[in-house]
């Protein structure tokens, strides 16, 4: 009997060494799809339009862009939130006091009318102005996977007069547009874009096909604009200015 309990201890001391000697079972690392979530999950809880619903309004969100109204009263600030990238149009001047996630702050002096393109960031603004400061934000959504390729001449190029680039990089080209009261331009296209009107506008658009539609705008207004082409001409009795934000 005791030979026998002896031998069950040894095949019992031999498993115990055995299972000891086996590796640690390692945890796999996150897939790419786990980590794009977890970012997403972060962004999503720094939405400006969530976490400071008083200063950040979606006026416009499709698959290329969401378009927000950014307004500060004199000395206001924000919570720390989230965008990717950015377009910004300042339709005030203003001056404005950027804190970052590590606690460094800047400042930033901008005029009414300048358009500004950003990477992705979080950060915590403050309008450091004695004067309301209002901005028009476009979030990018993709890099030009869904953009297609150009169907008709390029607006700087045929009409230079009008039509100046601002900044161009592999999201965005930003124009800027100024026609003179009367002043018309020649057929020409844009991709997907957003305009944003820096004064009050009345256009004619002739169509390809020889069709004509009106187009009126208030200052400060924005308006998606699909792919194609046109011919604009200013209707109105004043000079008019935009901010054209073309997508990749």
């Amino acid at each position: 009997m005791l030979g026998k309990f002896s031998s069950l201890i040894a095949v019992v001391s031999i498993l115990a060494l055995i299972a000891c000697a086996q590796p640690e079972t390692e945890t796999a690392p996150p897939s790419a799809g786990e980590v794009e979530e977890d970012v997403a999950a972060v962004e999503a809880d720094l939405d400006p339009t969530v976490v400071d619903p008083e200063h950040y309004t979606a006026e416009l969100e499709n698959e290329r862009v969401r378009i927000l109204r950014i307004v500060y009263g004199p000395g206001e600030e924000s919570t720390m939130h989230h965008h990717p990238e950015s377009v910004a149009v300042f339709l005030t001047d203003g001056k404005v006091q950027m804190t970052l996630p590590d606690g460094s702050a800047q400042e930033m002096a901008v005029a009414a009318g300048s358009a500004v393109y950003t990477g992705p960031e979080d950060h915590q603004p403050k309008n450091i102005a004695d004067a309301p400061l209002e901005v028009v934000e476009i979030e990018l959504k993709s890099d030009g996977s869904s953009a297609g390729e150009a169907s008709g001449p390029d607006a700087t190029v045929v009409d230079a007069d009008h039509y100046t680039t601002e900044f161009e990089n592999d999201w965005v080209r930003i124009l800027r547009i100024a026609y003179g009261a009367g002043e018309e331009s020649v057929m020409h296209f844009h991709p997907d874009s957003v305009a944003v009107f820096l004064t009050d506008h009345l256009v004619q658009m002739t169509m390809p096909d020889g069709s004509t539609q009106e187009v009126s705008a208030r200052a400060g207004e924005t308006l998606w604009v699909p792919a194609g082409q046109h011919l604009p001409k200013n209707i109105a009795d004043e000079p008019w200015e935009l901010v054209l934000v073309e997508l990749k």
